[in-house]
């Protein structure tokens, strides 16, 4: 007897096996002629295998006619070839084994639909539903991607720190990391003393493993960091969390169209593996969340990114004729509604933006010979903007100074980071993406909430 899985029980080579297969009860259907039909669900796929439970077992009468959605069980009998339409297989029981039960009184998902606002109140049980499985399969490709991606293109691995005490300038308000007591904390001069605190100096959660990842792309060529960061901006908005995973390759010796070369390829590999990995549950969003979601994926891949300058953008802007919130001007930071306009209406597939005014811009970035505008990118696709920002980055040791100065930083604090700059440095770039705005994007899910497990926003850390 093989224990198998949901989803290989399902393949019509399991066809003849003795099988134990345990999950939780989906649905429970007791038919006039002595037998029960049960749907049993175990993650493994978004699709569920039919049990059939007939009367002549020992403990169907006491035990399997109360079934309820939820409870979990082993079964072990024969895979068959099913007469249903829309199932290869089905499950011939010999044995089911009740091992937990779930009150069907009390247990929050009897409902075949509820509103995501209501499962995020029970973040602990809503993987058990349709669509959380399948977020979490989709997820769970986007990640086995990015890093089958950047080893087969021969990067390292490298994990940063998450406590630092490093502000990846421009990327977002901090949280502060102490361990000194908040109501009564040591006092030099008037002000609070961090030198008595665990690390002696202010720390905080990282918002980007740019800077460390810089270290070691100048020593070892090509790396991507990919782990949490944070963000403590007060913002309650559908595209926005307070703790969530980037991914940041960084490589030596690239320039900026290397960069862009990068993202593209990367992009459309995540999303090539996603059509083929996770077919049943991207059906699943077709036909329940958006229509349009495998579409736009086949139509990104098989597109050629537009190139254009931020320059250029402005000026097609303004010549749009349509009426945006925010107005258009050259040293304004486009909002989404212009980047959906671009990605969307005027070149109907991704657009990488490139060539930013400085002004914009964090210091590290490479300052163009203009003196204006500096190698920024950010690649922008339909329905969400920008999904990847990045540069090529400022490796002339004077300028980075005179940018820091001129965003009011004090060099000194990042003197390791000029070091780079002083021993040995070389043209770079990098780049970022969030995983869960990319998961946002793939399913067509609303709201970024909703594609991670345990979302961290303001006023909320329940589970």
């Amino acid at each position: 007897m093989e224990k198998l899985t949901v989803a290989q029980a399902r393949q019509v080579e399991s066809v003849g096996k003795q099988v134990q297969l345990r999950g939780w009860v989906r649905t429970r259907r007791d038919s006039k002629g002595g037998f029960s039909f049960l749907e049993l669900n175990d993650g493994s796929s978004f699709g569920n295998i039919q049990v059939i439970a007939e009367a002549v077992l020992p403990n169907y009468e006491s035990e399997i006619k109360h079934l309820t959605a939820g409870c979990s069980i082993s079964v072990t009998g024969e895979v068959r070839q099913s007469p249903a339409k829309g199932q290869a297989t089905e499950l011939q029981a010999k044995e089911i084994a009740v091992i937990g039960r779930a009150d069907a009184e009390t247990y929050p998902l009897q409902k075949k639909q509820h509103s995501f606002e209501f499962l995020r109140t029970i973040a602990h049980l809503r993987p058990r539903t349709n669509t959380f499985g399948a977020v979490t399969r989709v997820r769970n490709s986007v990640s086995r991607s990015i890093h089958d991606f950047f080893q087969e293109q021969g990067f390292l691995y490298i994990n940063t720190p998450i406590i630092t005490s490093s502000d990846c300038e421009g990327a977002g308000q901090m949280f502060r990391v102490t361990t000194l007591d908040p109501a009564n904390p040591p006092r030099k001069e008037g002000a609070v003393d961090y030198e008595q605190d665990f690390f002696a100096k202010p720390t905080y959660l990282t918002v980007s493993g740019q800077l460390e990842g810089e270290v070691f792309a100048s020593a070892l060529g090509k790396i991507y960091t990919f782990g949490p960061t944070f963000r403590a901006e007060n913002s309650n908005t559908t595209r926005h969390l307070a703790e969530f995973w980037m991914v940041e390759p960084e490589m030596a010796f690239f320039d900026l169209n290397d960069n862009m070369d990068l993202a593209e390829a990367f992009l459309k590999r995540i999303f090539t593996d996603v059509l083929s990995r996770c077919p049943e549950d991207m059906q699943f969003f077709k036909e329940r969340i958006d229509a349009t979601v495998i579409e736009t994926l086949e139509n990104i891949i098989k597109s050629q990114f537009v190139r254009l300058p931020y320059t250029e953008a402005v000026d097609i802007l303004q010549k749009s004729g349509q009426k945006f919130e925010f107005p258009v001007a050259w040293g304004n930071d486009l909002q989404a509604e212009h980047e959906r306009y671009l990605a969307e209406q005027k070149f109907k597939c991704p657009v990488i933006l490139h060539d930013y005014p400085a002004t914009l811009k964090p210091f590290y970035m490479r300052l163009n010979d203009d003196g204006k505008t500096v190698r920024a990118m950010d690649v922008l696709v339909p329905r969400v903007g920008e999904i990847i920002g990045g540069s090529q980055r400022e490796e002339r040791l004077d300028i980075l100074e005179q940018r820091m100065r001129l965003q009011k930083l004090e060099p000194a604090s990042y003197w390791w980071y000029l070091d780079l700059r002083r021993y040995g440095t070389v043209p770079h770039a990098g780049f970022g993406l969030g995983l869960e705005r990319t998961v946002q994007f793939i399913t067509g899910m609303t709201n970024i909430r909703d594609v991670i497990a345990f979302p961290r926003t303001p006023g909320s850390a329940e589970f």
